[in-house]
């Protein structure tokens, strides 16, 4: 169970990292609200720009997160979620985009516009499926962006682009 802190401070989470593809929080893929989401400052700031991938030790006050040296594990509630985020964000930003990204198996993929684990993300994403929360934060999102997330709306899209 996590502990419950009553002086939690929040702040914008990129989940595709921004130093991945050096996008900042340029128009495009620094603003898509797809892979905004608010979260702690303090598992913000111990996930830094880190890929995504199992392992690692808790951290303090946040059990359900782990970080090892070159990877991140967010809790279980929200692996699929972050998965197909950045299944969205490898589709949305191609070639002739601001950047082109793209999933592979490395951690530690720097300021490349790579972002890993895929084989991890496509474990998480069956692990965790698509739920009323994703479904409606996709229904909002549209009403703001005019876009959709199709990995949401298709689960199915992963393995057929991925595996």
């Amino acid at each position: 169970m996590p502990i419950i802190r009553s002086n939690i401070q929040w702040n914008r989470e990129h989940t595709w990292a921004k130093s991945h593809g050096d996008f900042g929080t340029s128009k495009g893929p620094g603003t898509d609200i797809h892979h905004l989401r608010p979260t702690d400052v303090q598992v913000n700031s111990s996930r830094g720009n880190l890929d995504f991938d199992n392992g690692g030790s808790p951290i303090n006050n946040f059990d359900e997160c782990k970080r090892a040296s070159n990877s991140f594990e967010p809790p279980n509630r929200v692996k699929g979620d972050v998965a197909r985020i950045l299944f969205y964000m490898a589709t949305r930003y191609e070639q002739g985009d601001k950047v082109d990204l793209e999933l592979n198996e490395k951690l530690g993929n720097g300021s490349a516009a790579y972002h890993g684990k895929l084989s991890t993300l496509l474990k998480w994403h069956e692990q965790d499926p698509v739920d009323e929360f994703e479904r409606n934060r996709n229904n909002v999102i549209q009403k703001w962006q005019g876009n959709r997330n199709p990995f949401i709306d298709h689960p199915e899209w992963a393995n057929l682009i991925w595996k």
